[in-house]
């Protein structure tokens, strides 16, 4: 019989799996980011790890990986999609609106961090392209354990959730500068002083060009093209069209000489600003997860613990001077931008650790041999260590912030930049007839309000009047969550179809008990089963639904009772009922 080839780095994908299937529920029970696990676990089944007593005892093969090659180009892909994530995150409207925190603290810290970490690389006897490196890789903090901190505590609207929002969001930025520094300093040490200038301008220029033309054609491309998915309502099409576009355009970088993580940065900076943002989100999160844990996995299987043996004490003790320059710099910056003593001290433990992009730039130092493996793995577990202490001393940071501010608690506000960091508003799911006239109502009474809609064309000509109407099913949690559902103040449903606006109010009902939930209904019998999943309170079908509906979402937003009717009176007078 002809032997049939198997499927290649077919164990590696179901050691792989298998450890994911682990790592993310345990850990996620333990309140501990899932990147620890998978480095963890990376070091366990590693070539460094169990693999060396295989030899002892045979089984041990079918369970650890001894070859990182397939892994670590699988998982390239990780690191595109990170990019692509940090991308997306980013807004040209978030960035203007908080310009003096992001521009001012968070550049400043940027800058003084990795000019003084550099510096004492330097003075260990670091080379200038290592120091470089260094530097700006550790001036970076971890957007996903930080973020997810303040997410579970409920406060990214305190001033520490803000500075902090403010300092991660210009580390984000940073990300593009530091990829095409590593790019040229590997290309730089190849090639004589004399030479250096005109790579640089040739790169620069090679640069500037791929980045203008991929953003010219990428805003008339990709509007057209996700309207076109947006449309077909196929969860599929649209699925496809994400991973279309982020493979091209870390191709079109990649062939422009750029790194391709760029590209996929630039992506997700386009989609950023469009209405299909939420939903991109969605979409692509557990794609994104597996992705990464692949990439994390494979940066834990590089790390050789005999390596750093002899350096656990200086390893401690480098954790211990990370927290310290970094704390002390945020600390210093932050007060000279007006935050209070207590906000200082908590926003300087909270982000002293080094971050997931670390992990990046060191793997690509070592590869293009401008870090030696000795330092680039002593880095390694140095960045490993500071991200697994941090939950622990967040705890901390908060209690020795209670104790410098008396007791006295930071007032919460909403954020205001983006609907995923407000507070107290409302949240409509369905922007048809009914929608519209709930979200003028709360207009005119100037109550924030944020709409769902899965009517691509629907989504499209709001936006382009500048209302904030995002594509998306509502139906979904995630979804709902990226609105900030759970700190709205109601969540109104319109939606036509009586099964998804059922399943809409049980699945709010469910995630947020605590969420008014006000539904509109075909008939009496409708609204009575939406009560009984949930719904506060229900309107059946009529002409003045869309009012009715507009007057509770006012009244929870705590409207007198006069005040309410006589905008409903005005309303009544001058309604004119737009075309669905």
């Amino acid at each position: 019989m002809e032997h049939s080839e198997t499927i290649p780095y077919f164990r590696e994908l179901i050691v792989f799996l298998v450890a994911a299937g682990i790592v993310v529920p345990v850990f996620h029970r333990l309140r501990l980011s899932p990147v620890l696990g998978f480095l963890a676990v990376g070091l366990l089944i590693g070539p460094y790890g169990l693999a060396l007593f295989a030899d002892r005892l045979p089984w041990l093969e079918y369970v650890t990986i001894g070859d990182i090659a397939g892994v670590r180009l699988i998982a390239e892909f990780g690191i595109i999609f990170l990019l692509f994530m940090i991308g997306l995150e980013l807004s040209l409207d978030r960035l203007w609106q908080m310009k003096r925190l992001v521009l001012g603290l968070g550049l400043a810290e940027v800058l003084i961090a990795a000019a003084v970490i550099g510096g004492i690389a330097i003075a260990f006897g670091n080379s200038t392209p290592a120091a470089l490196i260094l530097g700006s890789c550790l001036a970076l903090s971890s957007t996903a354990i930080v973020m997810q901190l303040l997410i579970e505590s409920r406060r990214g609207g305190t001033p520490v959730g803000r500075a902090s929002f403010a300092i991660l969001l210009m580390q984000d930025l940073a990300v593009v500068p530091i990829l095409f520094m590593i790019g040229f300093l590997a290309t730089a040490s190849s090639i004589s002083n004399e030479d250096m200038l005109l790579q640089l301008g040739e790169t620069l220029a090679i640069a500037i060009a791929a980045i203008v033309a991929i953003i010219v054609i990428g805003r008339r491309v990709l509007g057209p093209l996700f309207r076109l998915a947006g449309g077909a309502r196929s969860p599929e099409m649209f699925m496809a069209l994400i991973l279309l576009v982020v493979i091209a355009m870390a191709a079109a970088t990649g062939i422009a000489g750029l790194s391709m993580a760029l590209g996929a940065f630039l992506a997700g900076l386009l989609l950023a600003e469009s209405e299909y943002r939420h939903a991109v989100e969605v979409s692509i999160e557990p794609f994104k997860g597996l992705l990464l844990g692949l990439f994390f996995l494979s940066v834990g299987m590089g790390i050789d613990l005999r390596v750093a043996a002899n350096d656990v004490l200086w390893i401690l003790l480098s954790v211990i001077g990370l927290f310290v320059i970094k704390g002390g710099i945020i600390a210093a910056l932050a007060l000279l931008f007006g935050q209070s003593r207590a906000t200082a001290l908590e926003m300087a433990l909270l982000l002293g650790q080094g971050g997931e992009f670390a992990f990046v730039v060191v793997g690509l130092g070592e590869r293009y041999r401008l870090l030696p493996t000795e330092t680039a793995q002593f880095m390694l577990l140095v960045v490993s260590l500071s991200m697994l202490l941090t939950p622990f001393i967040a705890q901390a940071a908060r209690r020795l912030a209670q104790k410098l501010a008396d007791g006295v608690a930071q007032a919460t506000h909403g954020i205001g930049e983006n609907a995923e960091h407000q507070e107290g508003h409302v949240v409509i799911c369905g922007y048809g007839r009914v929608g519209r006239m709930i979200a003028s109502l709360l207009d005119a009474e100037q109550i924030p309000w944020v709409a769902l809609d899965a009517h691509a064309e629907t989504v499209a000509t709001e936006r382009r009047a500048g209302r904030p109407v995002h594509y998306g099913d509502a139906s979904r949690v995630e979804l709902l969550e990226k609105l900030s559902a759970g700190h709205a103040q109601a969540l109104v449903v319109t939606l036509d179809d009586p099964a998804a606006a059922g399943h809409l109010v049980a699945t709010a009902h469910r995630a947020w008990p605590h969420l008014p939930v006000f539904a509109r209904a075909r008939d009496h019998g409708h609204a009575e089963h939406l009560r009984r999943l949930g719904a506060a309170q229900v309107i059946a079908e009529a002409a003045e639904a869309s009012l009715q509906l507009g007057a509770l979402a006012l009244e929870q937003a705590g409207l007198p009772e006069d005040a309410v009717r006589q905008r409903l009176e005005r309303a009544r007078s001058t309604r004119q009922e737009p075309a669905e």
